[in-house]
């Protein structure tokens, strides 16, 4: 079976649509897997759970090389890296297991509102420009939360953990480095859970054109995570968080 099964003139609109997906989610922390999983379903055909498979091992590199360039530009919080990661990766790996699968599909509808509910919350928050400093509270079960729907649907991580330590008060900056570095190991693990339930298979144009398109944005991401102000943060975090939730809750009911 031949590994590249395309036309390579078809692997630029993936490629663009990769770097814009890492592009934002290494500044503000969410989107990739929302972005990636939506055109593997709804535009490749893909089986949901093959989706996530194929979105989660294009994460292992970009989330690689946006932890690394996190780090290099000081954005990570070494207490919050570590009180993230082991939960998220435990999480990932009780939802690729299926563990979780049983009623996944019933209550993403409701995780999906409460996600534009908080999305809406954020920006609301970054325009009055009030920001209070806090150490967050509710961390444990965010990551835990976090690697568990982002198993089952192939993203949530980001758009959990994030705009979660973000309501509390955590420095966003700090949140964005923090939460793409722990996304590295989460990555690891649903991918190592997946393995035996689907091959690799060949590289379709999407999935080799995300991957490439997002290692290529990773640098880009943390230096614009770095030098962005936390009001702003807020806003763009909540739009995104917002317009990705919202297009997942009218696309489940509808």
């Amino acid at each position: 079976m031949e590994l590249f099964q395309f036309a390579w003139s078809e692997l630029l609109p993936f490629v663009a649509i990769g770097f814009l997906a890492q592009l934002v989610d290494g500044a503000l922390g969410m989107a990739f897997g929302a972005i990636a999983t939506t055109l593997l379903v709804g535009f490749m055909g893909m089986p949901p759970a093959q989706a996530s498979y194929k979105v989660h091992l294009i994460k292992i590199m970009t989330t690689g090389v946006s932890g690394l360039s996190h780090a290099i530009t000081g954005n990570i919080h070494k207490r919050l890296f570590l009180m993230i990661v082991v939960p998220g990766v435990l999480g990932g790996i009780f939802g690729a297991y299926g563990l979780a699968q049983l009623d996944g599909e019933a209550i993403k509808p409701f995780i999906f509102v409460y996600l534009c509910l908080l999305g809406i919350l954020l920006i609301y928050k970054g325009v009055r420009g009030r920001l209070k400093r806090r150490a967050p509270r509710a961390i444990l079960p965010l990551g835990f939360a976090g690697g568990m729907l982002d198993a089952i649907g192939g993203g949530g991580w980001g758009p959990v953990v994030s705009s979660g330590l973000m309501l509390q008060g955590t420095e966003p900056r700090a949140v964005v480095g923090s939460v793409n570095s722990a996304e590295f190991f989460v990555a690891i693990a649903i991918s190592g859970a997946f393995v035996g339930q689907f091959g690799l298979g060949h590289l379709a144009a999407a999935t080799l054109g995300l991957l490439i398109g997002g290692v290529l944005a990773a640098p880009f991401g943390a230096i614009a995570a770095k030098y962005l102000p936390a009001p702003v943060m807020l806003v763009l975090v909540g739009c995104v968080l917002t317009a990705t939730t919202g297009y997942w809750l009218l696309d489940s009911i509808f």
